[in-house]
């Protein structure tokens, strides 16, 4: 139970300068003045004089008339720090998460130990409850100890607890000084208050708490433009999935499909609105839709998600100013005409490029996306850059308002793992490097851990347009000088699974008959030789393009550019691209002869894979693969409607490409994730959905 990180050493410093201002005869100077603004905390509360409030730590302490409230040293973790007006006697306030089983006595005494290490002739002064003003019980030991000089000193370690957190006073001082405050130090530990934690106005009891990142892209911020799976939480579109992945109406209250299949009607909820309370229309989906299709916008989605409707090819080449396939019946009442017959349609729609957007939000400055007035079931009431969002239930949510009032995401806060166990956040994904601790039914997060293969899949693009990866034995020579086995259990820890083909297990159309390329060294070189480069020595210089800062090698990278230096004699050279803008430069072109990406499903259809990635022409398709064969069978496959024959033909073009080699499968991930038990709903699900509405807190 690691608590103090630099309390000890702390303790004799300041202690060594106490007794050389005595040894001089001259007084430590103190801090002039008291505390006398009192300001409003972040609950709008007036703070009192004399008291130091920490809000978004759940605590306050009112400090005895006389005494000072400065800076804690720079060399500790203190949260507060206190001094008696002649700086004669000193107080440190910290605070940390609980661990399972902790009590204040039991707390005290491990804390006690730590603090005094060090010190000699230890005695125990008083050991024993101790009662704050608030009614909260506490722990205090007092004690005295010697240092190496002879001089005494008394220290008081007090502990109390709330919730998941412990905080710990701890007060200390020659015995002579601490004696004579010590009524102010008794006053001192009383006067601490502890309660919920309350971070950007938001109780720590009353909210969903998360750990999260933010890109430096605002593309990443558009449901436009983005090229991961959108914010959910302000945003939605017509329809989404469930937390069984059923597909289910949302701003569409239903619809009807005539035309042979390719007419779909939208009935719209008359109870739909924006934020601000403007009603949604089918116009505004016809502005969101055409904005997407805009060229100047720049979507590299709005082809593969809303590509089949009539007309948003056209609109996105630049040959029409909207999109043919769109119309408004009537303000509730949307119509799109769809260029074939398609199952999987209505599942595209639950992607962020088919999301309504308020035009007259997006129309108010470049940063819109900061202050957006989406139709989701909550509303981002806080951005603090880098720092903090808060998301605030929206009560006119057409479905219903939320249970959970608030999400507050930290950004950059800490480990994910670290902060769910100091009780920081309520939910974490848990990084490859802790599987295992997790996995061990002995450890106390076991019981939290919920865990699910992936509907995802991680590979290696070849441009099949740059040598040598323009020759399919060369690619096939690559792919079968991969150890996919020895790359999953050093780069992934042994976490995920070898990846042979490009459905993950969890897609419907996975193939175990799949035939894939084995790991064959003499083979893949014989292959290599019989390619029109002859050998590793033909081969032009290769360059290896990955997401990272700086020169340093990823150890995927790494691992790959061994791989094949061993097992082939080739050299790669590794470049990194800004992780914020990796995706953007990838479809700009900019990028190597090979580079590493990944998919995971949008919705729970091999199409989304096959056809997606590698179909001519497709926007997805990076490497720019191009196979006639292939692409008559999934222009086949588009339009079948007997599922058992859809699938037969989805496997046949997964063998195809598998065959081809115009990407290297390395691995299927599989995700482990901790909720709290107090979190009611949660489900794991292998693509993402608006989770946190079907969530709810019960402590």
């Amino acid at each position: 139970m690691k608590r103090i990180f630099k309390i000890t050493q702390l303790l004799l410093v300041m202690t060594m300068l106490l007794l050389a201002c005595q040894v001089s005869g001259t007084a430590t100077p103190a801090i002039s003045g008291t505390q006398v603004a009192a300001p409003a905390g972040s609950t709008g509360t007036p703070i009192p004089r004399n008291t130091y409030v920490s809000d978004e730590n759940g605590v306050s302490i009112h400090y005895p008339q006389g005494w000072t409230n400065p800076a804690p040293d720079s060399n500790s973790s203190a949260l507060a720090a206190f001094q008696s007006s002649d700086s004669s006697v000193f107080s440190e306030l910290y605070v940390q998460g609980a661990n399972s089983g902790d009590t204040p006595e039991s707390a005290a005494k491990q804390l006690n130990t730590e603090v005094l290490t060090g010190l000699e002739q230890i005695k125990t002064i008083s050991d024993a409850t101790f009662q704050l003003e608030d009614g909260t019980q506490g722990w205090m030991i007092v004690s005295t100890a010697n240092l190496s000089s002879g001089e005494e000193l008394k220290v008081s370690v007090m502990i109390g607890m709330h919730g998941s957190r412990v905080y710990l006073l701890m007060t200390y001082g020659l015995t002579s000084a601490y004696e004579y405050y010590e009524s102010d130090i008794n006053a001192l530990a009383a006067g601490m208050k502890l309660y919920s934690p309350v971070i950007a106005g938001v109780s720590r009891e009353e909210a969903l708490f998360l750990a999260g990142s933010e890109s430096t892209n605002p593309r990443a911020f558009d449901p436009a433009t983005t090229h991961g799976s959108g914010d959910k939480l302000v945003y939605s579109g017509l329809v989404s999935f469930d937390p069984n992945l059923n597909i289910v109406p949302e701003i569409a209250e239903s619809w009807d499909i005539s035309g042979g299949g390719t007419v779909y009607t939208f009935h719209l909820r008359t109870n739909a609105k924006f934020h601000d309370g403007r009603a949604v229309t089918a116009q505004d989906f016809i502005y969101s839709w055409e904005r997407a299709a805009d060229p100047t916008t720049g979507s590299d989605t709005v082809l593969t998600y809303l590509g089949d409707i009539v007309g948003v090819k056209e609109m996105n080449d630049g040959k029409a100013k909207s999109i043919s396939g769109l119309k408004a019946l009537d303000d509730h009442t949307l119509q799109v005409t769809i260029d074939a017959p398609k199952p999987y349609f209505l599942l595209k729609l639950t992607y962020p490029t088919a999301f309504v957007l308020d035009k007259q939000n997006v129309k108010s400055g470049s940063e819109w996306y900061r202050t957006p007035n989406g139709s989701g079931p909550y509303k981002l009431v806080r951005w603090d850059s880098f720092s903090i969002k808060v998301y605030q239930a929206n009560p006119d949510f057409y479905l219903g308002e939320p249970a959970i009032k608030n999400v507050v995401v930290q950004l950059y806060s800490g480990v994910g793992i670290r902060l769910y166990e100091s009780n920081e956040i309520d939910m974490t994904g848990v990084s490859n490097y802790d599987v295992q601790r997790v996995l061990d039914p002995n450890d106390p997060l076991h019981a939290d851990m919920h865990s699910a293969v992936d509907v995802c899949t991680s590979y290696i693009i070849f441009d099949v347009t740059k040598p040598p990866f323009d020759d399919p034995k060369v690619r096939q020579a690559f792919t079968m000088a991969f150890d996919r086995q020895k790359y999953l259990d050093v780069v992934y820890q042994g976490v995920g699974l070898p990846a042979v083909g490009l459905y993950p297990p969890a897609l419907p159309g996975f193939n175990l008959d799949l035939k894939g390329l084995p790991y064959d060294p003499a083979q893949a070189r014989q292959l290599l030789a019989e390619s029109k480069y002859g050998s590793a020595t033909g081969l032009p210089p290769i360059v290896f393009t990955d997401s990272g800062i700086g020169n340093d090698s990823s150890p995927s990278a790494a691992a790959l550019a061994q791989m094949w230096e061993q097992n082939l004699g080739v050299t790669i050279t590794i470049e990194n691209l800004d992780p914020n803008k990796y995706s953007d430069l990838l479809f700009s072109g900019t990028h190597g002869q090979l580079f590493d990406y990944g998919w995971c499903a949008d919705y729970p259809d091999p199409e989304n894979f096959s056809d997606a990635l590698f179909h001519t022409g497709a926007a997805q398709n990076l490497g720019n693969y191009s196979n006639p064969a292939l692409d008559a069978i999934l222009d086949q496959a588009r339009v079948e409607q007997d599922l058992t024959e859809r699938i037969q033909l989805y496997q046949q073009a997964e063998q195809m490409i598998v065959d081809d080699a115009p990407a290297l499968f390395t691995v299927h991930d599989i995700s482990y994730v901790l909720v709290k038990p107090y979190i009611k709903g949660y489900v794991l699900t292998p693509i993402d959905i608006p989770l946190e509405r079907y969530l709810w807190i019960q402590r």
